[in-house]
């Protein structure tokens, strides 16, 4: 998952295009809870104050104390959101139906004691989409919850149901009582219909991961099913105004995953996945926070329901490709700390670089091997990930990142995972191929890990990189010491000459306020009406001439005072304006007012392309054709 920006391909102005996509205690001694499952219960129907009423039942303690958890972080996150914030009224009940003392020892753990008497807990749930515009540390979409009474109900089962320690392996029995009229859509394995109890769906899952590992999403039917060779891939779609439905945007979906099953070949972890579409109206009360989650056989993704459908469906691509690739990694190769993850107190995985890294550069090679983009687009798209990655430290190992990425200064890195990640993952395919003729790549290797490993063997943190060398060559050692567990930066105008490509400049014609698609501009989120200029781009000549910087907050632009509302038309008459006319702003620089009069000239932006080399050697040819064609 992406955290906020799933993923870094394109930014559109917030309130201007609409859109901004930024496209993981005590012991329970007793039986027979040790082999009974955890029972759940939730009340989908009999909705209160928009809240959720949720009972677990263990089965039978033999501890006089036992603690019960509402997961703090979640896989695919890759930060601390507290779930148990969302929780109210919080109670434990003996078998008489009394309540027993309970002490609330943080956001997200109760201690119970006198467990020997416990028969279950209950408590109610908010979700998380009505209160994203009101809180600072809002909880990313695709990992949240939502709940419209009668109409949507977006179950990330970690915001509703939580464990006892100690029985995270313990199997789990869901009852969901759900309104006429509303279907389920999960990977969850979903129990016949039970006649005596109409309406209640009943789902089960082997352990606790099972259960946060399989979202469900409630809504009036609106899904698509097909097959991809072996595996049947459900598309869900909630569009609240009736706008998309899954069959709209099923081909797309189906071309996109057979092309991905092509790549993928003989890897075959499941035999279902699902597609959750949430679409939102981009409201207070709803979602914003665009993008998606994975789960090993399934994903969640977040979108507004008002793009036009050409951008929606380049975006579920780009997401959807990255998110269905996690069927290799992390499902089917992934370590001791992904396998036994917990959820309260965290150990996390060094090979984020793989998890996320491979699976992004997947998501993009794949594209340009089934030819599904032009050479021209994938090169762009590397480039692309190159500035981006400018923007984070370039000499901070990959593994440290991954090991701390809760803590700072690697959690503002974070977002490295996705840019140097995919380029580190591109670096290795390169070089593995150089060293095997082209025969072998970044793809056979994950192939061959997933062999020795699949979804139940996890590996040893310490020992994956031995066991890549291992199995290709040893020189790939010397790679992993200096670019994955070293910090020396990958010099990738070398690697483009492995493969007969270097990098041009080139001046193209661009807009006064957009490149394209693409802003100069943006607008604080906690400030509507402060406009600024984008930081970590490449500003057009229209800025650079008139002196105008990064980060500088336009207050004035001739004569009109500059909100979201303001600047709307003056973006509109830009498109006519000529480069003699004369223009005045007034921006705010570090707290300094500055004024700026100046010609507004013909803009143009200095972009850098990579290209073929002409007249290259056909060893770096064939290097190359190895490479983008698999």
């Amino acid at each position: 998952m992406y955290r906020n920006l799933k993923n870094l391909r394109k930014c559109w102005l917030l309130g201007l295009v609409a859109v901004l996509i930024y496209s993981c205690g005590t012991t329970k001694i007793a039986q027979p809870s040790d082999v009974a499952p955890v029972v759940v219960d939730m009340d989908l129907v009999n909705i209160v104050d928009d809240k959720v009423m949720v009972t677990v039942d263990p089965g039978p303690f033999s501890s006089d104390n036992v603690t019960f958890y509402i997961p703090k972080i979640v896989p695919g996150t890759y930060s601390v959101d507290n779930y148990g914030k969302y929780i109210e009224q919080f109670k434990a009940l003996d078998y008489k139906g009394k309540e027993l003392k309970i002490e609330r020892l943080d956001d997200n753990s109760w201690h119970i004691a006198n467990a020997k008497e416990l028969d279950r807990v209950s408590y109610w749930v908010n979700d998380t989409y009505d209160t994203e515009s009101e809180v600072e540390d809002k909880i990313f979409s695709p990992a949240g919850t939502n709940i419209l009474e009668g109409e949507n109900f977006m179950l990330n089962l970690h915001g509703f149901i939580g464990y006892f320690n100690d029985l995270e392996e313990v199997p789990y029995h869901l009852h969901i009582t759900a309104p006429n009229g509303l279907v389920p859509v999960t990977t969850l394995v979903k129990e016949d219909v039970n006649a005596e109890k109409p309406g209640v769906d009943t789902f089960v899952a082997r352990r606790y991961f099972e259960v946060v590992d399989n979202p469900i999403l409630y809504g009036k039917p609106n899904t698509e099913t097909f097959m991809v060779n072996d595996i049947k891939v459900t598309l869900s779609v909630y569009s609240p105004n009736g706008v998309y439905t899954a069959a709209g945007l099923r081909g797309s979906m189906e071309k996109m995953m057979a092309g991905q099953k092509k790549f993928l070949g003989d890897i075959n972890s499941t035999k279902h996945y699902a597609i959750l579409l949430y679409l939102s109206t981009m409201e207070d009360t709803d979602a914003s926070g665009y993008g998606a989650l994975e789960h090993h056989t399934s994903t969640v993704v977040v979108l507004p329901e008002g793009m036009p459908k050409d951008r929606l469906e380049e975006s579920l691509i780009d997401i959807v490709s990255h998110e269905f690739f996690h069927i290799v990694t992390p499902l089917s190769v992934h370590s001791e700390e992904i396998r036994n993850f917990n959820f309260n107190d965290p150990k996390m995985s060094k090979h984020l670089w793989m998890y996320e890294g491979t699976t992004e550069y997947f998501a993009n090679l794949f594209q340009i091997q089934q030819g599904l983009i032009s050479e021209e687009e994938f090169y762009g798209r590397l480039m692309d990930k190159v500035a981006n990655s400018s923007a984070y430290d370039d000499e901070m190992s990959l593994t440290e990142l991954s090991k701390n990425v809760l803590t700072e200064p690697y959690k503002s890195n974070f977002v490295n995972i996705y840019e140097k990640g995919a380029l580190v993952n591109m670096a290795l395919d390169i070089r593995l191929r150089e060293l095997s003729n082209g025969e072998k790549g970044v793809l056979l290797l994950m192939k061959e890990l997933s062999k020795k490993y699949g979804e139940n063997i996890p590996f040893k943190d310490e020992e994956l990189i031995g066991e890549i060398v291992g199995m290709s060559y040893p020189e790939i050692q010397v790679f992993f010491d200096d670019h994955v567990v070293g910090d020396t930066p990958v010099d990738y105008g070398e690697l483009w000459s492995k493969v007969g490509l270097h990098v041009i400049s080139e001046s193209v014609a661009t807009g006064y306020f957009f490149d394209g698609e693409i802003p100069f501009i943006d607008v604080d989120p906690k400030n509507l009406n402060e406009v600024f200029v984008r930081q970590g781009i490449t500003l057009s000549s229209f800025f650079k001439d008139l002196g105008i910087q990064g980060g500088d907050i336009l207050k004035n632009i001739d004569g009109t005072k500059i909100t979201l509302e303001t600047i709307r038309p003056i973006i509109g008459e830009s498109f006519g304006w000529t480069p003699e006319k004369d223009i005045k702003l007034v921006v705010v620089r570090d707290g300094e007012v500055i004024e700026i009069k100046g010609k507004v000239g013909r803009p143009t932006l200095e972009v850098k392309k990579l290209v073929p080399i002409e007249g290259v050697a056909n060893e770096q040819q064939e290097l190359r054709i190895s490479w983008l064609k698999g």
